[in-house]
């Protein structure tokens, strides 16, 4: 994300001038916690904790939900920022979020080993593809199979006239093994619009500890890894190490709809199944996430409003969307 250097954004800079909440965005970075984890962690009161992550939150640095069993969990909202100065041609960067629920997708094939479940309980029992199709679908926090591909579709909230200056999408992943395996490798592959960004090899299904939200009474596989898939204009970018020199221009990002798709296919030298993380199981407190960077150039002075707000109708109709699919 980028922040410009401007009188909108003190609050920004401010909130970054405590030594406490520089160590709980270090410590963030390491991976989501409540308010106790991180009191521990800076070695302050949870009541201090919750007053300076509320600072954090009102500049959108740190988000939070809550949780039965965790209380207030909290998560960075970006893993890098970047600093922009004006210039005499500066283009302003706006952006927009979407949280896209597990089970909401659109399309999907898949084989045995293969299933869905909510925080409660398995939806329709194991292996049985039919249950892909279950009403109850929709509040799945956890998606898996052996073969195949699950496909979700998200809006294009970019204005007329704007260009995008980068895509970043990411999910908590792992590979699926009947029951669990550490190292069970498998060749997962990300698609936008049809085209591949590239294939992940994902080490294992992981059952060595249980998740950090995993609920207590599922026994299988226990978490993933966060992974995060950024196109710009330069490449396509895995945990922003470059991919390929794919950019922009070669995913059709000027579709309304847009269409997200995670494949393993038994084609690849190593098919050892999908699992999709969502917010209650694993050990992220998140669904799959798209984030969209966009600017236009020659702004005036009267229209430069801050970026970090994002006050602009597309993030809010971006913001609409994405809690409605929650």
């Amino acid at each position: 994300m980028q922040v410009w250097i401007c009188e909108e954004n003190i609050p920004f800079f401010e909130a970054l001038s405590s030594p406490v909440r520089i160590k709980i965005i270090e410590h963030l970075a390491e991976g989501d916690a409540n308010i106790k984890e991180l009191a521990e962690a800076v070695g302050v009161t949870s009541a201090m904790v919750t007053s300076h992550i509320h600072k954090l939150e009102q500049v959108g640095l740190v988000t939070s939900t809550r949780s039965k069993k965790e209380g207030k969990v909290c998560s960075l909202v970006n893993q890098w920022y970047a600093l922009r100065l004006p210039t005499a041609n500066f283009h302003q960067i706006q952006n927009y979020e979407l949280n896209i629920g597990v089970g909401k997708y659109a399309r999907i094939s898949a084989t045995p080993t293969c299933g869905l479940a909510d925080s409660e309980k398995l939806i329709q029992g194991y292996d049985d593809p039919k249950c892909f199709y279950d009403p109850d679908r929709f509040d799945a926090q956890l998606l898996w199979f052996t073969n195949g591909y699950v496909e979700y579709e998200v809006p294009n909230y970019v204005p007329e006239n704007f260009n995008i200056v980068d895509i970043e999408i990411s999910a908590e992943l792992s590979s699926e093994y009947p029951n669990t395996k550490d190292n069970w490798e498998s060749d997962i592959n990300l698609y936008l619009n049809g085209e591949m960004l590239c294939s992940w090899v994902s080490p294992g299904d992981y059952g060595n500890r249980r998740g950090k939200y995993t609920p207590s009474w599922w026994l299988s596989n226990q978490y993933g890894l966060l992974k995060r898939y950024e196109i710009n204009r330069q490449g396509v970018y895995l945990d922003k190490e470059q991919q390929s020199e794919k950019t922009l221009d070669d995913f059709h990002t000027e579709r309304s709809v847009w269409t997200i798709r995670f494949e393993v296919s038994d084609e690849k030298r190593r098919p050892g199944g999908l699992t999709i993380f969502g917010e209650k199981f694993g050990d992220f407190a998140r669904a799959i996430q798209v984030k969209v960077n966009y600017e236009r150039s020659s702004v005036s002075a009267s229209e430069k409003k801050d970026s970090l707000f994002e006050n602009q109708p597309a993030y809010r109709w971006g913001k609409k969307y994405a809690e409605n699919q929650r």
